[in-house]
């Protein structure tokens, strides 16, 4: 995986890219180019160029990039061809859903078990996966190979829960905790913060309406 060679927010919108060229039809055509895919995506134009430029050249004048080949090379900067292990810990309500969820190996991640602060391994939901004890983690990320965690526990022991897949060598986290976790150099750290993405939508509805509010006073005083 060589995403590390380009800049993180480009690394960021490129599941996006990848998400959105998969799902056209066929009858939208072998080619594409990065204006269309700016268009579709309502994201800018230049931003765009640069990003797949980052990852897969320049596309060809007039002709844009080959749909398949331009698929094939986001996947191949994300590491998609080679799933990469993952533990979830925190057991609760969002924990099960995640396990439970299995679109995340189409995106090269697979979780291959979950951990919770319970000293005896239980089973939950219906997920294939067996809840293991936190004391455990360590030699199973060994074993396993694990480069990515998942935290999906409370803000008081959030911290932590990092400072344990550190410990254990995890290479990248993703938070779920609503608090700011510090993590070393070296580790990537997402955080996730499902409160704020559901209020920056509000907002956005929010302004939509008070933006057709003064269209329509405006209309109406004319």
């Amino acid at each position: 995986m060589n995403g590390y060679s380009i800049p993180k927010a480009t690394l960021g919108r490129l599941p996006l890219y990848l998400q959105y060229l998969k799902s056209l039809p066929e009858e939208k055509g072998a080619t594409i180019s990065a204006t269309a895919i700016a268009k579709g995506l309502s994201l800018g134009d230049v931003q765009v160029r640069k990003d797949l430029a980052a990852v897969s050249g320049m596309g060809k004048p007039k002709i844009g990039y080959e749909r398949e080949a331009l698929i094939r090379d986001i996947e191949s900067h994300l590491g998609y061809k080679k799933l990469t292990n993952a533990v979830l810990v925190g057991a609760g309500k969002l924990g099960r859903a995640l396990l439970d969820y299995d679109g995340f190996e189409e995106f090269g991640v697979k979780i291959v078990a979950g951990f919770d602060c319970n000293d005896q391994a239980i089973q939950i939901g219906k997920s294939t996966q067996t809840i293991l004890p936190i004391k455990d983690i360590t030699a199973y990320c060994a074993e396993h190979d694990v480069k990515l965690g998942i935290i999906t526990v409370g803000q008081g022991s959030a911290q932590d829960v990092c400072d344990r897949l550190v410990a254990s060598g995890i290479e990248a986290i993703w938070n779920f905790a609503l608090c700011p976790l510090k993590v070393p150099s070296g580790v990537l750290l997402k955080q996730e913060n499902l409160a704020l993405s559901l209020a920056y939508l509000k907002g956005q509805i929010s302004s939509a309406e008070s933006g057709e509010h003064c269209r329509a006073g405006k209309t109406a005083g004319n």
